[in-house]
């Protein structure tokens, strides 16, 4: 199932470019054959069974391909087939006529894959490959329309944020394996106690969170989010409804079995959480734009989602469960919706839309099924998610009262803005819009009045809903069996109060819209500041570091490169040594014979020459001589093929050597002052001294020959050839002697680039001397 998605996005272009317009319904097949396959899956994982599967990848290092399908898995991958065969079929619709509708149809199928498989992933690897190519392909969907500058950093800034967070799960992925010693989701389910108890569930638990928490938007990486606004609506209605801006708040609640039930866990959730939650309703009062309004409340459901992770109590983890399934069903809806009077009435401001009921009828019907939802009104799925969410705080402590607060609050302003974008477009009086209004086709309006009816019947047939989907996904959210039984009926006490507290401050915040967004305009800009232009100024100082550092380590001097690499070099080896105390003995010097020592002696002697010579040519001359011993040495010592390979190195580095120092025309004597001539003696003893220290320590350790037994074994039987140093060569180092001679290829084409430059140079000059 997880290839099809791939298939669709290879067929996409070609498909377009057959049946036009009709590429959408074709393409929905896709996602709705998945969404058949994992529907059939709910009986069997409502029966609190599981489903799983994979193949190793790389057996030594324990990392396997591999699935795993329980209730919160199984309700992720249903609501993302479902919702994105809609959403392939709305595509179709609003992308009609649209140059690189096959490429967008292409990106979105591989958004979709990149999403399925990271919540169907249970190995650690698996994982977090998927979790990057959300951020990949969700970085081509945002800067879709790339011709346009802020769609073009609204794409930048969503791979940055998520990027960085990626990485920050990857090691927190790294520190939970080093502290179970599990690699696969599975089995750390069983792993956390062990986890809780480890000095490194701390360090995991951050680590792990930054990747959630800036995935999922939590204050104060919530910035990219609206902006990712730029995108066309059908990538933000599935960005918003079902995929990766829940991908956090599914890890969230993977974890919340292993991670849960510590002092940190339910402190550093229900903060940001109830943090992002209240700053997201805030922000969505000053917007205008229908997709802002459901951007910033997209936030705030985030922050309410994990908030009530954090709470840890069943009551609050079945309220999560049932807000997962009534917010993508109701945001999906209405993010098409707000997509669909753009497109028919050319704008999405909405101080500039009234009156469209009669001109979109259907349309009308689905929004306001949507903010029926939305804002938690009897009969719709959204209801029961809030009375839910109201009865985990009957058990109340001063920290919960707070929370309980800021939820309350912030879900009487998303009542406001669901109903302002649901109904202020379609109520009152038309008036003039940018193009003339008119029911859209039924590729735009399909979605929406599937999501919207679909949060009805889901509450009315709750029992059905609840055993298929809010209980096992409750249940493996809490690593316990939950049996979430609230129905249409609402509770009589204190929820049903909230509730009723909730619907009156939404009523009075919609009638009073305007009046909340003036103030809050003028309080954001008198705070001015925020976390978005504090991206900018990151970006902006992190590039000017950039290019001070360039400035001084790329400053374009060979001598200064080659002094900082040396000096690398030698600290590289002496320090660990030092640190360590892992110094070589006192060497036992051996018994050379007479011309052994004789050959030394040359070195030495050509070493000399090398440090004494006036010239730079007879340094180079002289510095042949060092290397003609060591090859003289290699040939004594029995190693004649190394030693013809050394005589043959060392003559052509002194010929080309010669070659090109005699065409550059460089000065031919040494003008260094005696400071740096010092200073270049230091690092060249360093190096020597770092060298020789650690040659004589690796040659004073017992000799391991299991890799000699290796190659002299199997060089004939496998390799075909009796020269043990050759085969390894070409052969078992095939790779890497080709790439040897690729370098010195590419050098030699510098070289000779070099050389025709100053060439061409010198003939330009000449001409222009004979001209005079």
């Amino acid at each position: 199932m997880l290839m099809l998605p791939i298939v669709g996005a290879l067929l996409a272009p070609l498909l377009v470019r057959v049946t036009k317009h009709y590429a959408g319904w074709l393409l929905a097949a896709i996602p709705l054959i998945i969404f058949v396959h994992f529907a059939g899956m709910l009986e069997t994982v409502g029966n609190a069974r599981t489903v799983s599967g994979g193949f190793d990848w790389a057996p030594s290092l324990g990392l396997r391909f591999a699935w795993f399908l329980d209730g919160l898995s199984l309700t992720f991958a249903v609501l993302i087939s479902g919702i994105g065969t809609l959403i392939v079929i709305y595509s179709g619709g609003y992308l009609k006529g649209h140059p690189h509708q096959g490429r967008f149809f292409s990106f979105m199928l591989l958004f979709m894959g990149a999403m399925l498989g990271l919540v169907v992933s249970d190995s650690f690897l698996m994982l977090f490959v998927y979790w990057e190519l959300t951020s990949i392909t969700s970085f081509l969907l945002i800067g879709f329309d790339h011709g346009r500058e802020a769609a073009r950093r609204a794409a930048l800034q969503a791979l940055l944020v998520t990027g960085l967070g990626g990485l920050s799960l990857l090691a927190g992925l790294l520190v939970v394996s080093q502290a179970t010693g599990v690699s696969e989701l599975s089995a750390l389910l069983g792993a956390g106690e062990a986890l809780r108890q480890s000095p490194l569930y701390l360090a995991a638990l951050l680590l792990v969170l930054g990747g959630a928490f800036t995935k999922s938007a939590q204050f104060p990486f919530h910035f990219w989010l609206p902006n990712a606004m730029e995108a066309p609506t059908p990538v933000s209605a599935y960005l918003h409804s079902a995929t990766m801006v829940k991908a956090g708040v599914y890890l969230v609640m993977r974890l919340n079995p292993v991670m849960g039930g510590t002092a940190a866990w339910e402190t550093i959730l229900p903060l940001f959480g109830g943090a992002t939650l209240a700053v997201g309703a805030v922000l969505a009062i000053r917007q205008v734009d229908l997709k802002l309004m459901l951007a910033y409340t997209t936030v705030a459901s985030l922050g309410l989602l994990v908030m009530l992770t954090g709470l840890g109590s069943d009551k609050a983890v079945e309220a999560a469960a049932l807000y997962l399934i009534a917010h993508s069903l109701f945001k999906g809806a209405l993010f098409m919706v707000a997509g669909l009077i753009d497109h028919e009435a050319g704008t999405r401001d909405v101080t500039r839309l009234a009156g469209l009921r009669r001109a979109m009828p259907v349309t009308f019907a689905a929004a306001m099924l949507a903010a029926f939802s939305m804002g938690g009104l009897p009969l719709f799925f959204g209801f029961l998610a809030k009375e839910e969410i109201y009865l985990a705080f009957t058990e109340t402590d001063g920290w919960r009262l707070l929370l309980l607060a800021v939820a309350i609050g912030a879900n009487a302003l998303m009542f406001a803005i669901g109903f302002a974008v649901a109904l202020r477009p379609f109520a009152g009086a038309p008036i003039a819009t940018p193009k003339h209004a008119h029911e859209g086709p039924a590729s735009l309006w399909l979605g929406p009045v599937v999501l919207g009816g679909a949060g009805l019947v889901a509450a009315l047939a709750s029992a059905t809903t609840h055993r298929l989907l809010s209980s096992p996904t409750a249940s493996a959210v809490a690593g316990t069996p939950v049996d979430v039984t609230i129905s249409v009926v609402p509770h009589i006490g204190v929820p049903l109060i909230l509730s009723a507290l909730t619907v009156a401050l939404g009523i009075a915040a919609y009638l009073g819209l305007d009046r909340l967004r003036s103030l809050t305009a003028g309080v954001l800009a008198g705070i001015g500041w925020g976390p978005d232009r504090g991206f900018d100024q990151a970006l902006r100082a992190l590039l000017r570091f950039a290019a001070g550092l360039t400035r001084i380590v790329q400053s374009g001097r060979l001598d200064i490169y080659m002094t900082a690499t040396f000096i690398a070099v030698a600290a590289a080896l002496l320090v660990p040594m030092i640190v360590t105390g892992e110094l070589p003995s006192a060497p036992v010097l051996p018994a050379l014979r007479f011309y052994e020592w004789a050959v030394m002696a040359i070195a030495v002697i050509g070493l000399a020459a090398v440090v004494q010579a006036r010239s730079r040519l007879t340094a180079i001359v002289s510095l042949g001589i060092q290397g003609f011993a060591v090859a003289v040495l290699y040939m004594l010592f029995g190693a004649p093929d190394l030693s013809f390979t050394q005589f043959m190195v060392e003559t052509l580095a002194v010929v080309i050597l010669a070659l090109v120092m005699t065409r550059l025309r460089l000065s031919p004597t040494d003008h260094r002052p005696l400071r740096q001539q010092l200073l270049d003696m230091t690092i060249a003893g360093a190096c020597g001294l770092a060298f020789t220290l650690l040659l004589l320590k690796v040659t004073q350790l017992p000799f391991d020959d299991r890799l000699s037994q290796f190659f002299a074994a199997y060089s004939k039987t496998i390799a075909h050839g009796r020269n043990v140093v050759n085969v390894i060569i070409v052969d078992y180092r095939g790779l890497d002697t080709l790439g040897e001679i690729a370098v010195v290829m590419i050098t030699g084409l510098a070289i000779l680039a070099l050389i025709r430059i100053r060439s061409k140079k010198t003939v330009a000059r000449a001409s222009v001397a004979e001209d005079a």
